[in-house]
């Protein structure tokens, strides 16, 4: 990671002679992209690093041409000769999704999902023009065949992991009928393909858009399909009918024509459900898969959306097979399988997580049921071995971003996920008291007191449970 920053360092450096403060790495969502901040003299920036040198030139082929437009996208700066690294303008760290789960579907929210809406049409239209869509990273348009492997994507990943038993010949006829169907939309512009919340930066009280590398042209209902019925988002069915209605007449704005709304809002629907799944899919893939929790935990929303929707929309045509599994596959049992038990007020159980040096010993249970998890660090490098880690500990954002970035720690902490996980929610159940849960390692200061702050924060996240943070070894490093 070392090399990274310092190539990011030298490509600044060709972009400007403003002194950098330091380079810092930017936590990493669901892609393989490393985004890292630069703070220099001249403010701050954006470096990407990826590997994928395809999908970097369609960003910044991209960028380029939807800011000739006056699209909300970010500016690039410059980019290595081997174009795995670049730099992009800063919009900071809110984004829409944050803005929502901060202060819930207030006056001022719904004007930024506005914003967000007429910018959006903008770029579809405004933005599809002159627009080189060789620069695709795969399909240049979402029809018919790109419709058909979201679903078969839906398929493999999350349906067939229920084991409802289906007729497959008629779901895949389902599937071609749907895509014949959706694949002939009336508006095809160019197609963002991940619109939305957290991909919308809000600064300043303005919006501006990140991450639509994987455009290509399609129908407009698709990204506002996106961001009105992501399921981390969650906005009530008021306010998803009245953005609709407001992108509508953004759309009709730009085109200086009316639009047949139901001819329009028909469509519109059969792509919420070609989204919904498709996302479905990711969380399959993601959680059930790679075992990452925080796709897991998002499952039963989505199925709690496509159950409201099948229950309360119309495609419009007739797909029998395919509607009869989504009910199945809604149904109370199977989404409770997915839905973790929360904390209540009356829930007696406390979880108290410590810290520990080896050196010391294992902290004693105070509580009468004796023991609890105890998990080894040792086995994770110690950054405690180089000197500028010495003087911290794993509180400290350096060495978090080691051990993040330079160690197995990821991977070691979701093994413990879900182990514990077991237990939390087997005592929640049965009402049990108390859950001891302790990591250690050689002097208590950096892997067992990050592995500690981590469990604690999944834990609360994830349960509600209540819980105490003890490091038992800070007093001897808080000297240092």
């Amino acid at each position: 990671m070392q090399s990274v920053k310092t190539e990011i360092a030298s490509l600044f450096k060709q972009f400007s002679q403003a002194p950098i403060h330091s380079i810092e790495k930017i936590p990493q969502s669901g892609s393989d992209r490393v985004y890292f901040r630069i703070h220099s003299d001249a403010g701050s920036f954006i470096a990407t690093s990826n590997k994928n040198v395809k999908e970097n030139n369609t960003f910044m082929q991209f960028s380029k041409h939807f800011s000739k437009t006056n699209c909300p996208v970010p500016t690039i700066y410059a980019a290595n000769e081997e174009q795995t690294i670049y730099l992009q303008e800063d919009f900071g760290d809110l984004s829409l999704l944050n803005k929502l789960e901060e202060q819930g579907e207030t006056d001022y929210v719904y004007s930024l999902f506005q914003k967000s809406l007429k910018a959006l049409a903008h770029l579809q239209i405004n933005g599809d023009e002159g627009l080189n869509y060789k620069w695709c990273i795969t399909s240049k348009k979402f029809g018919k065949q790109a419709i058909i492997s979201d679903l078969l994507y839906f398929k493999y990943y999350f349906l067939d992991t229920l084991k409802i038993p289906y007729d497959k010949e008629k779901l895949i006829d389902d599937f071609e009928v749907l895509g014949t169907y959706l694949g002939r939309a009336d508006y095809q512009y160019f197609m963002f393909r991940d619109f939305q919340s957290r991909n919308v930066m809000v600064k300043e009280d303005e919006v501006f858009f990140i991450d639509y590398q994987g455009g290509m042209k399609g129908a407009l209902q698709y990204d506002v399909a996106s961001l009105l019925w992501q399921a981390k988002a969650n906005l009530s069915d008021e306010w998803k009918n009245g953005l609709l209605e407001y992108y509508i007449s953004c759309i009709e704005e730009i085109l200086q024509e009316p639009i047949d709304k139901i001819r329009f809002i028909g469509q519109y629907n059969g792509y919420v459900l070609i989204r919904l799944l498709q996302v479905l899919g990711a969380y399959g893939f993601r959680g059930l898969f790679e075992r990452k929790a925080h796709f897991l935990t998002s499952i039963p929303l989505a199925l709690r959306n496509i159950q409201w929707f099948i229950h309360n929309k119309h495609v419009g045509i007739s797909v029998p097979e395919f509607e009869r599994l989504l009910l199945l596959m809604t149904e109370e049992e199977v989404i409770q399988r997915f839905e973790n038990v929360k904390a209540t007020d009356a829930t007696k159980l406390q979880v108290t997580i410590n810290s520990f040096s080896y050196k010391k010993g294992i902290p004693t249970d105070v509580s009468d049921n004796g023991g609890g998890f105890v998990f080894d660090m040792r086995g994770i490098l110690n950054p405690g071995r180089f000197d500028e880690y010495k003087t911290q500990s794993g509180l400290d954002k350096p060495v978090k971003d080691f051990l993040e970035q330079q160690t197995k720690m990821p991977q070691f902490l979701n093994s413990v996920y879900n182990i514990i996980d077991i237990a939390v929610e087997d005592y929640i159940k049965r009402d049990f008291e108390h859950l001891m849960i302790n990591f250690g390692c050689t002097g208590g200061q950096h892997r067992s007191v990050y592995a500690a702050e981590a469990i604690a924060r999944h834990l609360r996240n994830k349960f509600k449970v209540k819980l105490t943070v003890t490091h038992t070894n800070q007093e001897n490093w808080k000297r240092i």
